[in-house]
Protein backbone atom coordinates (compact mmCIF):
# COMPACT_ATOMS: atom_id res chain seq x y z
CA UNK A 1 0.00 0.00 0.00
CA UNK A 2 3.13 2.41 0.46
CA UNK A 3 4.43 2.05 -2.82
CA UNK A 4 0.75 2.77 -4.13
CA UNK A 5 0.40 5.92 -2.37
CA UNK A 6 3.59 7.39 -3.41
CA UNK A 7 3.24 6.57 -6.32
CA UNK A 8 -0.24 8.65 -6.90
CA UNK A 9 1.63 11.44 -4.57
CA UNK A 10 4.31 11.48 -7.26
CA UNK A 11 1.87 11.51 -10.31
CA UNK A 12 0.16 14.36 -8.35
CA UNK A 13 2.81 16.55 -8.31
CA UNK A 14 3.79 16.04 -11.76
CA UNK A 15 0.18 16.92 -12.96
CA UNK A 16 0.66 20.31 -10.97
CA UNK A 17 3.87 20.87 -12.47
CA UNK A 18 2.90 19.56 -16.05
CA UNK A 19 -0.51 21.57 -15.96
CA UNK A 20 1.13 24.75 -14.59
CA UNK A 21 4.33 25.24 -17.27
CA UNK A 22 2.61 23.67 -20.21
CA UNK A 23 -0.96 25.14 -19.84
CA UNK A 24 0.17 28.77 -20.57
CA UNK A 25 1.75 27.41 -23.80
CA UNK A 26 -1.18 25.75 -25.43
CA UNK A 27 -3.56 28.69 -24.35
CA UNK A 28 -1.26 31.48 -26.36
CA UNK A 29 -2.86 29.68 -29.38
CA UNK A 30 -6.41 30.87 -28.37
CA UNK A 31 -7.92 33.79 -29.82
CA UNK A 32 -8.61 36.32 -27.05
CA UNK A 33 -11.77 35.21 -25.21
CA UNK A 34 -11.75 38.07 -22.59
CA UNK A 35 -13.35 36.34 -18.51
CA UNK A 36 -14.30 32.99 -20.33
CA UNK A 37 -10.19 32.71 -20.71
CA UNK A 38 -10.30 31.25 -17.36
CA UNK A 39 -12.52 28.33 -18.59
CA UNK A 40 -10.47 27.84 -21.79
CA UNK A 41 -7.56 27.20 -19.22
CA UNK A 42 -9.83 24.83 -16.99
CA UNK A 43 -10.24 22.76 -19.83
CA UNK A 44 -6.64 22.61 -20.94
CA UNK A 45 -5.91 21.60 -16.95
CA UNK A 46 -8.04 18.91 -17.40
CA UNK A 47 -6.95 17.37 -20.62
CA UNK A 48 -2.83 18.09 -19.39
CA UNK A 49 -3.69 16.49 -16.07
CA UNK A 50 -5.44 13.44 -17.78
CA UNK A 51 -2.75 13.11 -20.28
CA UNK A 52 -0.03 13.41 -16.84
CA UNK A 53 -2.16 10.23 -15.47
CA UNK A 54 -2.42 7.96 -18.56
CA UNK A 55 1.50 8.51 -19.10
CA UNK A 56 2.44 8.46 -15.48
CA UNK A 57 0.17 4.93 -15.37
CA UNK A 58 2.74 3.64 -18.18
CA UNK A 59 5.62 4.77 -15.79
CA UNK A 60 4.72 4.83 -12.30
CA UNK A 61 4.86 1.36 -10.84
CA UNK A 62 1.08 1.18 -9.05
CA UNK A 63 -0.55 3.38 -10.63
CA UNK A 64 -3.85 2.74 -12.50
CA UNK A 65 -4.43 3.69 -15.91
CA UNK A 66 -7.23 6.29 -15.77
CA UNK A 67 -10.54 6.01 -17.12
CA UNK A 68 -12.34 8.55 -19.53
CA UNK A 69 -14.24 9.07 -16.27
CA UNK A 70 -11.62 10.61 -14.56
CA UNK A 71 -11.26 13.01 -17.69
CA UNK A 72 -14.83 13.95 -17.04
CA UNK A 73 -14.12 14.40 -13.73
CA UNK A 74 -10.96 16.17 -13.83
CA UNK A 75 -13.31 18.65 -16.61
CA UNK A 76 -15.99 19.22 -13.52
CA UNK A 77 -13.62 19.94 -11.19
CA UNK A 78 -11.65 22.07 -13.51
CA UNK A 79 -14.99 24.17 -14.23
CA UNK A 80 -15.60 24.23 -10.77
CA UNK A 81 -12.45 25.86 -9.71
CA UNK A 82 -12.70 28.38 -13.01
CA UNK A 83 -16.36 29.23 -11.89
CA UNK A 84 -15.27 30.36 -8.22
CA UNK A 85 -12.88 32.71 -9.55
CA UNK A 86 -15.49 34.71 -10.38
CA UNK A 87 -17.24 34.98 -6.99
CA UNK A 88 -15.33 38.01 -5.22
CA UNK A 89 -16.67 36.45 -1.87
CA UNK A 90 -14.75 33.09 -2.48
CA UNK A 91 -11.39 34.44 -3.61
CA UNK A 92 -11.24 36.72 -1.25
CA UNK A 93 -11.53 35.08 1.59
CA UNK A 94 -8.93 32.64 0.96
CA UNK A 95 -7.11 35.76 -0.26
CA UNK A 96 -7.67 36.66 3.67
CA UNK A 97 -5.97 33.28 4.70
CA UNK A 98 -3.05 33.43 2.44
CA UNK A 99 -0.87 36.50 2.20
CA UNK A 100 -0.80 37.63 -0.88
CA UNK A 101 -3.39 35.78 -2.42
CA UNK A 102 -4.12 32.87 -4.92
CA UNK A 103 -3.13 33.45 -8.82
CA UNK A 104 -6.37 32.59 -10.50
CA UNK A 105 -4.97 30.04 -12.36
CA UNK A 106 -4.57 28.01 -9.56
CA UNK A 107 -7.64 27.48 -9.10
CA UNK A 108 -9.25 25.70 -12.10
CA UNK A 109 -5.93 23.60 -11.89
CA UNK A 110 -7.03 22.63 -8.51
CA UNK A 111 -9.89 21.59 -9.38
CA UNK A 112 -8.53 19.39 -12.27
CA UNK A 113 -6.14 17.76 -9.97
CA UNK A 114 -8.56 16.73 -7.26
CA UNK A 115 -11.51 15.64 -9.88
CA UNK A 116 -9.12 13.48 -11.30
CA UNK A 117 -7.78 12.45 -7.60
CA UNK A 118 -11.52 12.02 -6.42
CA UNK A 119 -12.39 9.70 -9.46
CA UNK A 120 -9.43 7.21 -8.90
Amino acid sequence: MGEAMLGRLILLLIQIAVGWTLAPVVARYLPPLGQLRIFAFALIFAIIVWLVGVIGSLVLKDVAKPSPAALTMALLGALLGAGLTLVPQVTGAVAGLIKGGVPLLVWPLAGAVLGYALKR
